[in-house]
């Protein structure tokens, strides 16, 4: 059986009351105000473009993203902003161990009057959730999330709830060791489309950061850009996005490489190749091109699949992991 909560509790990127202006239904106008979205987020997270452009990525792409680094780096203030210049509704959640899986999947409450129980929606119903400190929930939490990432719904009391699209969640955690963590484990990690690092700013971009924010918080000022309809017709363009043969072919040697490396004890799935393709395809629309060069690939490789594959060395990082990857990808003749 399948269905959706009459109502579904949710913020949106407008708490103020105003609305983003109505968006272009050109193709060509949507890019530009996707660069409009790209430019406000590096006015608020200094020095990170590569990041931005990644988590840009991911969302286009349809896909969920993890962030990892020591706290205070920007990670959530990332995720928030990109709620607030995507006009879509979005919830977000402290992860602690006493969180429940039906704190954020929702449940039946009994209503005493009507003598009925009634289904209150948690709030994964949403368009982008933020899970800010995800591996601090415990396991049993932390799965509760698998359904929802892996296929836009949840299931609950042996009922079908389909998510509304798109759906995407933007998880932080903190490096793993860190007291009170629980690590995601494989399957878990396998939902995100991209494991990324915040890493910390350098000195001039950090001097800047505290002059900017002495008096306010940026993010705070920040107004809509695009609506989820529009969202919705750049994620129907990336999947029409060319992937030549040749292109795919190199994906494919790239991915099966990481199943001969002597280094990797466990190499990268099929689902894995087609998360990469998703991405390199995101990638190519982000830069506003209609095809997937080889470059796109191999640029995304690390980040698609550093969690994807398991390394030989059980105290292997996750940026010695990224090096044996790149490694990987320079050993792959690139088609011509």
């Amino acid at each position: 059986m399948s269905g959706s909560p009459l109502a579904t509790p949710s913020e949106t990127g407008s708490d103020d009351g105003t609305t983003a202006v109505p968006d272009p239904v050109d193709a060509r106008q949507l890019r530009a105000r996707l660069a409009d979205v790209q430019q406000s987020l590096e006015s608020v997270i200094r020095d990170k473009s590569a990041v931005i452009e990644r988590v840009l990525t991911a969302v286009l792409a349809g896909g969920s993203v993890l962030l990892e680094d020591v706290p205070g780096v920007g990670k959530t203030t990332l995720a928030k902003s990109v709620a607030a210049l995507i006009d879509l509704k979005y919830q977000r959640i402290q992860c602690t161990p006493d969180l429940l899986p039906a704190d954020i999947l929702g449940g039946a409450i009994y209503q005493p009057s009507s003598g009925t129980f009634e289904f209150r929606p948690g709030p994964v119903f949403c368009n982008l959730l933020i899970a800010d400190e995800i591996n601090r929930a415990s396991p049993r939490t932390q799965s509760a999330l698998l359904e929802a990432m892996a296929e836009s719904q949840v299931t609950i009391d042996g009922k079908r709830y389909d998510l509304e699209q798109p759906f995407i969640v933007i998880a932080t955690q903190n490096p793993s060791g860190f007291e009170g963590t629980f690590p995601l484990p494989e399957s878990q990690l396998d939902r995100f489309l991209m494991r990324l690092s915040m890493s910390y700013p350098n000195p001039e971009s950090e001097v800047d950061l505290l002059l900017q924010q002495r008096v306010y918080e940026p993010s705070a000022n920040l107004k809509p850009i695009l609506h989820r309809e529009s969202l919705l017709k750049l994620q129907a363009e990336v999947q029409n996005t060319t992937l030549d043969r040749k292109v795919a072919g190199y994906l494919v040697d790239i991915v099966g490489l990481t199943r001969r490396d002597p280094r990797l004890r466990v190499g990268c799935s099929p689902r894995g190749s087609k998360m990469l393709m998703r991405a390199a395809q995101a990638h190519a629309l982000l830069k506003g091109r209609d095809f997937v060069l080889p470059d796109d690939v191999a640029e995304l490789a690390p980040d698609v699949l550093s969690h994807r594959v398991v390394s030989r060395s059980v105290s292997a990082t996750m940026e010695e992991v990224g090096e044996i990857l790149r490694d990987i990808v320079s050993q792959v003749e690139v088609p011509v």
